[in-house]
């Protein structure tokens, strides 16, 4: 963890009153290209109902190279996924065949059971591709854990930006600002996408009890701390927040009602550890759907 502290002598710490804690992501590698996993974490295992975070690249592909990542099941949460750059393809269960370009969503909700892959399409690899981006999982409420699979496609121009001076927000899930984004959630929340000039500020929406900022580029102040790249700051509950880019940023805004306990196994969310046994069974037993033009290949179930 590093901040640098304000000028005041006495500040020899960022003030924990608002900013509850502060994560550094972990590297994974997913098969040919490596993420930063945020959430869950030891410090915090999910803010509002967001349960995973991971920030995919920023990488670089060589011609013939790529993202493959195979089919593979989720129950009872919603994926997100949001690009800065490059571009995916996106194959599920249901039929869906979607490619994702920066500034777009794509939101899979996985309910009762569903099964994906995400590549990179054939005319994107033979010219070699970048790739940056966020995925999220969403964990769904009690009452829509095994609610039937859907999978929704936005284009960026049908996302609200919210604007003022030096500031511009868009907003990609949920509401803030007395905005609402037209992508359909099953809980209160916000996901926003916010670029901030040198010197600019702004204060966090307070309609959501847990908040937290993702620092993709550049360096604020919040509280009595400054924090840079790579860094989520997650703010304590029923806080004033504002925030000040010390230099030019951009930083991913999350938040939401807290949904309860939930357990999480591989790829499994869910209320009830006893629904995770279940989809293990299912996914070993290949009881799940296959994914229509991608059937040759799946991720097996691991064995922890």
């Amino acid at each position: 963890m590093s901040w640098t502290p304000s000028s005041d002598p006495a500040c020899s710490h960022p003030d924990l009153r608002v900013v509850e804690t502060v994560i550094l992501p972990r590297s994974r590698d997913l098969g040919g290209f490596t993420v930063g996993r945020v959430l869950p974490s030891t410090e915090k295992k999910m803010v509002g109902p967001f349960i995973f975070f991971d920030e995919m690249g920023p990488s670089d592909f060589a011609p013939g190279k790529g993202v493959d990542v195979r089919p593979h099941p989720h129950v009872n949460l919603a994926t997100v996924t949001y690009l800065f750059e490059g571009e995916m393809f996106h194959r599920d269960s249901l039929g869906s065949a979607q490619s994702i370009r920066p500034g777009e969503i794509n939101w899979m909700t996985a309910g009762r059971g569903i099964v994906h892959s995400e590549r990179t399409a054939p005319e994107i690899r033979r010219q070699g591709a970048r790739l940056f981006g966020i995925q999220l999982w969403v964990a769904l409420p009690n009452a829509h854990e095994e609610t039937a699979p859907e999978f929704h496609h936005h284009p960026r121009e049908t996302l609200p930006v919210l604007e003022q001076r030096g500031v511009s927000m868009r907003l990609l899930a949920g509401s803030a600002y007395g905005e609402r984004s037209p992508v359909r959630t099953f809980s209160p929340l916000c996901y926003l996408d916010v670029r901030l000039e040198a010197g600019a500020e702004i204060a966090l929406p307070d309609e959501h009890p847990e908040r937290a900022v993702y620092l993709v580029d550049g360096e604020i102040t919040a509280s009595n701390g400054r924090f840079d790249r790579g860094q989520m700051l997650v703010f304590s509950p029923g806080r004033d927040v504002r925030l000040r880019a010390e230099r030019s940023s951009r930083l991913m805004l999350i938040g939401g009602e807290p949904v309860g306990k939930r357990y999480i196994w591989w790829n499994f969310v869910s209320s009830s550890k006893e629904r995770i046994e279940a989809a293990k069974r299912d996914w070993a037993e290949e009881r799940f759907p296959t994914v229509p033009g991608d059937e040759i290949e799946r991720i097996s179930l691991p064995e922890s």
